[in-house]
């Protein structure tokens, strides 16, 4: 079960310039997104345990955002 709602990826996706998005395409854009979330949680946690933190800064989902 995803995490987040389908209507908010939906909405991100029409904002970006989709006219429409299938339900299928919903699904794929919502599963995409959460996995992209993941993994720049867990390169944002390695950063911050790097810098001898256990909370993640803003500069840590910068840093992450780049190399992922």
């Amino acid at each position: 079960m995803a995490d987040l709602p389908i209507a908010a990826v939906v909405r991100i996706a029409k904002k970006s310039g989709a006219e429409r998005v299938g339900s299928d395409a919903a699904a794929s854009l919502l599963a995409e997104a959460e996995r992209y979330i993941a993994e720049l949680t867990k390169e944002s946690n390695k950063l911050a345990m790097h810098a001898g933190r256990k909370t993640i800064k803003e500069e840590d989902v910068y840093l992450a955002a780049k190399s992922v």
